[in-house]
């Protein structure tokens, strides 16, 4: 009963102080929406209905919303073609006791990237070799808002606090007014409002529109018209959707893809822009951007087609009103193409809509590839309206890759460039190899990166993928596993492989100059020949775009075909380290405009079998790594165990030496302490940071582990230095120890200087054979082992000093021993061998690994890591025998005396007698 009563106590208790904290928020938020939206969304009167209603938050976001206004948060004065983008996203809904009316809570999302002006802003510009790249800044707002929605009149009005500025720091109260389009059809689809403050703080309204993404979507502009744009009889044959499980819209949801535009020859006198109005060709837009915002019923597609007058390179789709078209298509099942109505948002600058929608346009995919024709999407924009009237532009084709065209039923290569492939290149594609095995055709070791030289000995990198091995789709998302779509399902085929196969490439160089070229492009080389899978070899034919900017004229576009690709493939079971090596050439004579010099062409891909035994190896080297650092803690336990027992020996103990070995663990702690608290993913290739994060642990476990074993080792140190404190006997000692430090500083010193020379010598070595031009941008292939140019830098270089002097730490203690004579056994023999152990493991390790691995990276080390030592034969060879040594003379010194192993002359010293004091008493 008492228990019971204190329960209601503390319910009333907590009930009085949750209804004292609650209402203050409640009326402050009844007095505010009266006061801001009463006017556009009468709030309800009655308390709030719990059941929610999920399905109407997604008939009320959007993404890739567009925005304007807003300053000084927003600058004006940036262009206005810049990234701009606003989501809004409801985080639930509640039914209110008045019809229709519900309660919302959301958040609205502002971004802006502009360009930070390069004179003004100099710190933030990021500098490559041989450009200058802008630094992009990202101007930001997030607001947390709640109000009421009206589901009959489409309004929705909601305040809330934003924050704005670097870490968010700048609070803003504002208020969000839009209106929502009830009856969703291609030209009533559009979302308006605006965003305000209503504080002390004045910042400029926001305007805002987006795209209703509801789901009540009808489709009446191809419903109610049946000239729809189905052009009869397209060109060519086009790949049939119908037998995908969800029909067209298997390959119509949500693939944002950008495709290349191809103006008419009369472009330079007509109108030939989608955005309508006149303009000179140089301005017109490149590409056109692709983006399916809903599919129904398998066949009818509502999407948005993007002109943006700048390059574009976005995950979020550029919804800028100015460039910008509204569109609705059906699938035409018979022509096996997209038929579409376009249309213009119109008036943007004040209360927009979509209209003008005379623009048609068809999309189709071709069942048949070639070396001539890889695109993957063909198809063409064109105007209804006559010649002269406003509105008007001449037809645009555009073509390009689909991003879900390798899932297509039915796609096919025609190799057309076989014949000349055996005869250029003859015997090497039919040889017969030796017993050395080569990659298979549909491997992921097809697929390399590649740095590509001239005779000028100038520089780029690139990627090369196959596209076609034979018949089968060469899937590199999948590492090559083949892969052909049978009725919507993905259905592995077998492939009988011949010694030679033809294979089907795409090839990309990154910013480089050819020939005649007046500026560095981006250079795609098509190319299509035979592999032989016994040999290694691969001959290609490749054909590469000759234009000058990136709108086609269709007349005046052109190919070059007159280019021969030669690559050989290093054997899977290589030692050395073998590389892919080959030549791109052009066989156009040397007056030819088009001629270009040949290009070297290398590759430091590794195979996949090769990665996996490089993350064996390393997972073992890990256990290895992590074993050696738990014998140095215990080692250095067992020496203090040692002095615990034996006390009087601790005088004796070099502290050179466990200043060595303490410092030879501190300066490694000192340059990587950041990774205990941040990983360092450059230590290893991004190949191997495949197992889970567990090469990412390591490096925390591995420095933690060293922090025990320095911290042991200060305490002994710290114990050494107490026992010779206080006492006069203790001074002969100290006397050896300033001669240990005076022998041994000078030694140390000096190989510090011959570090600090070899790591200038080394540094102008490789600055001197460094190309004249560097790549700029990396592999998109995550199996790359790239030896690219990075300078060795001054602290890693100690680091490895330091590593070697930790091999050598027995020398002080030996040195101590000679010049105090001493015979104590200072130093457990489980200390000075068991540390020699661990110091000299990783060495016979990498003898062992150097003269039996097929294939290394020398940024892959962790056990044998070159650069906490110095690793090289002679070194491995040199060092454990110094080591081991060492061990020895140390054990000999405590067993048979300190100068044992000095001549006879030398074993003896001059003592001091103590002669009894006379007193007076004696007198």
């Amino acid at each position: 009963m008492e228990l019971s009563y204190s329960a209601i106590t503390l319910f009333f208790f907590f009930f009085f102080f949750s209804f004292v904290a609650s209402n203050p928020s409640d009326s402050y938020f009844k007095t505010t929406y009266d006061r801001l939206c009463n006017t556009v969304v009468p709030a309800p009167t009655a308390p709030f209905n719990a059941e929610t209603s999920p399905r109407l938050a997604e008939f009320l976001r959007f993404q890739s919303g567009y925005f304007s206004g807003g300053d000084p948060i927003f600058n004006r004065s940036t262009a206005e073609s810049l990234a701009k983008h606003v989501f809004f996203h409801v985080n639930f809904v509640r039914k209110t006791s008045t019809e229709g009316v519900h309660k919302l809570q959301a958040q609205l999302v502002l971004r802006h990237r502009d360009v930070v002006d390069r004179t003004r802003h100099r710190s933030l510009a990021m500098v490559y070799p041989g450009r200058r790249v802008s630094h992009w800044r990202v101007l930001g707002m997030n607001v947390h808002l709640n109000g009421f929605w009206s589901q009959s009149s489409g309004k929705l009005c909601m305040f809330g606090t934003g924050n704005y500025g670097r870490f968010n720091r700048h609070n803003v109260n504002v208020v969000l007014k839009l209106s929502y389009p009830n009856d969703v059809s291609l030209s009533s689809s559009l979302i308006t409002g605006t965003l305000e403050t209503f504080d002390d703080m004045k910042i400029e309204p926001i305007s805002i529109l987006a795209l209703s993404q509801s789901p009540n979507y009808s489709f009446k502009m191809i419903e109610n018209k049946n000239d729809s744009g189905c052009v009869a009889g397209a060109a060519g044959e086009s790949l049939n959707l119908s037998n995908l499980n969800q029909g067209a819209c298997s390959v119509f949801s949500g693939h944002r893809d950008r495709f290349r535009l191809e103006y008419g020859s009369n472009c330079h006198n007509a109108s030939c822009s989608p955005l309508g109005g006149g303009g000179d060709f140089e301005n017109l837009p490149g590409f056109m951007h692709f983006y399916p915002t809903r599919c129904v019923e398998k066949r009818k597609i509502h999407m948005m087609l993007g002109f943006p007058n700048m390059d574009y390179n976005e995950y979020v789709f550029p919804f800028y009103p100015n460039t910008t078209l509204i569109s609705e298509g059906v699938w035409d099942e018979k022509e096996n193409q997209l038929c579409a109505v376009v249309c213009r948002i119109l008036n943007f600058t004040g209360s927009p809509y979509v209209g003008d929608c005379s623009i048609k346009l068809t999309l189709r995919f071709p069942a048949v590839l070639s070396l001539r024709n890889r695109s993957t999407v063909f198809g063409r924009i064109w105007s209804d309206k006559l010649v002269g009237e406003s509105g008007y532009f001449s037809s645009i084709g555009f073509e390009g890759n689909w991003k879900a065209s390798r899932v297509l039923p039915g796609l096919q290569y025609k190799y057309t460039e076989i014949d000349r492939v055996r005869k250029s290149c003859g015997e090497k594609v039919t040889a017969r190899g030796k017993e050395k095995k080569y990659p298979d055709g549909l491997t992921s070791d097809m697929a390399f990166s590649l740095s590509v030289t001239n005779t000028k000995g100038q520089v780029t990198q690139g990627y090369s993928s196959p596209l076609f091995v034979g018949d089968q789709i060469y899937d590199r998302q999948t590492y090559g596993v083949p892969f052909m779509p049978t009725n919507g399902n993905l259905k592995a085929h077998s492939f009988q492989f011949s010694s030679s196969l033809n294979v089907s490439y795409a090839i990309t160089l990154n910013h480089f100059k050819l020939g005649s070229q007046d500026s560095e492009t981006e250079i795609k080389i098509n190319a299509e020949g035979l592999y032989n899978r016994k040999t290694g070899v691969m001959c290609l034919v490749g054909c590469r775009h000759l234009r000058t900017n990136d709108k086609i004229l269709i007349k005046n576009d052109s190919l070059d075909c007159e280019i021969m690709v030669n690559v050989q493939f290093p054997p899977m079971n290589s030692k050395g380290g073998e590389s892919v090596k080959g030549t791109i050439e052009s066989t156009r004579q040397k007056v030819d405009p088009y001629y270009f010099e040949p290009l070297q062409l290398s590759s430091y891909s590794i195979y996949r079998s090769q990665v996996d035994a490089s993350i064996w190896r390393m997972d073992f080297e890990i256990i290895m790594v992590l074993i050696s650092n738990t014998l140095s803690c215990v080692f250095v336990g067992l020496q203090l165990f040692h002095v615990k027992k034996h006390s009087e020996v601790l005088p004796h103990i070099s502290i050179v030496m466990l200043l060595v070995i303490t410092l030879g663990h501190m300066i490694p702690l000192m340059l990587n302490f950041e990774a205990l608290f941040k990983v360092n993913h450059n230590s290893v290739p991004d190949a191997f940071l495949g197992s889970g994060g567990w090469l990412e642990v390591n490096e925390v476990i591995v420095r933690m582990v060293t922090m025990v074993a320095f911290l042991l080792e200060l305490r002994l140190v710290q114990l050494t230095w107490s026992s010779r404190q206080g006492e006069e006997s203790q001074i002969s000692l100290w006397a050896s120890e300033k001669r240990v430090l005076y022998m041994t500083l000078p030694l140390y010193i000096g190989g510090g200087l011959i570090a600090w020379l070899g790591h200038i010598w080394k540094n102008s070595s490789q600055k001197s054979s460094r190309p004249l031009h560097l790549s700029r941008h990396r592999s998109k292939f995550p199996l790359v082992g790239q030896h690219s140019y990075q300078g060795p830098s001054l602290w890693a270089d100690f680091k490895s000093y330091a590593g070697l002097l930790l091999d050598g730490f027995l020398l002080p203690q030996i040195l101590f021993n000679v010049l105090s004579n001493s015979g104590e056994k200072s130093l457990a023999s489980s200390f000075y061998f068991g540390t020699t152990i661990v110091r000299i493991l990783p060495h016979a390790y990498d003898l062992y690994r150097t003269h039996s691995s097929s294939w290394y990276l020398d940024m892959s080390y962790i056990y044998a890591d070159h650069g906490k030592d110095f690793y090289s034969t002679v070194w491995d060879i040199i060092i454990p025998i110094a080591a081991l040594l060492f061990a020895f003379l140390v054990y000999f010194q405590q067993r048979f005396g300190s100068r044992c192993f000095l001549p006879k002359r030398f074993r003896e010293t001059s003592s001091y007698e103590k002669v009894p004091v006379i007193g007076n008493d004696d007198l």
